[in-house]
């Protein structure tokens, strides 16, 4: 797969002077081609990030390129609840608004864990994250949701774990949160795109087989980079006249097709409420 020509090239023109986005797990990979992109168009970014030291670098790197002295790390780690409130409280304290929020990080695959709280570590990190209101919120899942279920009787996959089950779960959770979110933001004025970036080469691989890793290799010349992997994400995030695409998921920078379990709205219900419950939020 040819790398000719820069991420978004539909939006290429459109500036974000004075805007404040917040990307999580902006240090590395789409997350941090996101944040490029967007700091070059003259957006506020705030990196969210896990590992503050390589959020530094990265914010560095993205500063000296782009000229956008506008370019700060806070500390999420999105496994511990606890530290998400700090965060959101700290971001409410220091900003009027906030005008994008991408939820790009996530894990893939990894071997059985919890969060902090008790949670299955791909279902906590990826779905399990209260939301702000800003003017768009964009969630990147995964084409992966294709195989996977929300299993009610086992959320944390405490009586039987698979690797790719808990991140095909994770990823539908991810489509279906925003679904709803679209229903119960309705005549807000905030729009909530989920979204496939590709097959792309970043770190999310790590927790796979050696097996695995290799047949990856192998099809390197086939996978996107991490500036054509944040394409989509761009696209939702600047592209004109989305709104009224709210809650739909795109890849490939247009609207796609999800998986008839990603449409089932009952099951979108119960899994907000027990959502809800599981972290204690009364969504108002």
């Amino acid at each position: 797969m040819s790398d000719k020509g820069k991420p978004a090239q539909r939006c290429a023109g459109k500036r974000l002077d004075e805007q404040i986005i917040l990307i999580t797990g902006a240090n590395t990979g789409i997350g941090k081609e996101t944040a490029r992109d967007l700091a070059r168009r003259g957006a506020v970014i705030i990196m969210a990030c896990r590992d503050t030291e390589k959020g530094e670098a990265a914010a560095k790197e993205i500063t000296e390129e782009t000229g956008n002295g506008y370019v700060v790390v806070k500390k999420l780690d999105l496994a511990d609840t606890k530290s998400i409130r700090e965060f959101a409280k700290q971001i409410n304290e220091e900003y009027q608004h906030l005008n994008i929020l991408i939820n790009n990080a996530g894990v893939m695959m990894c071997p059985y864990s919890k969060t902090v709280d008790g949670f299955e570590l791909q279902l906590g990190v990826n779905h399990l994250v209260k939301q702000s209101t800003p003017s768009r919120i964009i969630n990147v899942s995964s084409a992966a949701h294709t195989m996977g279920s929300i299993n009610f009787d086992d959320l944390n996959s405490e009586k039987s774990y698979n690797s790719v089950k808990a991140y095909a779960q994770s990823k539908l959770a991810n489509i279906m949160f925003t679904r709803e979110l679209a229903r119960k933001l309705e005549g807000t004025g905030v729009s909530v795109f989920s979204l496939h970036p590709g097959v792309v080469q970043t770190e999310l691989a790590r927790h796979l087989n050696p097996v695995v890793r290799l047949g990856l290799t192998m099809l390197r010349p086939f996978t996107k980079s991490p500036s054509h992997g944040a394409e989509t994400t761009i696209f939702c995030a600047v592209a004109e006249g989305l709104e009224e695409e709210t809650g739909q998921y795109f890849k490939d920078c247009k609207r796609a097709t999800c998986s008839q379990s990603a449409y089932d709205d009952e099951k979108a219900k119960k899994l907000w409420a027990i959502s809800c419950q599981m972290l204690e939020i009364d969504w108002q």
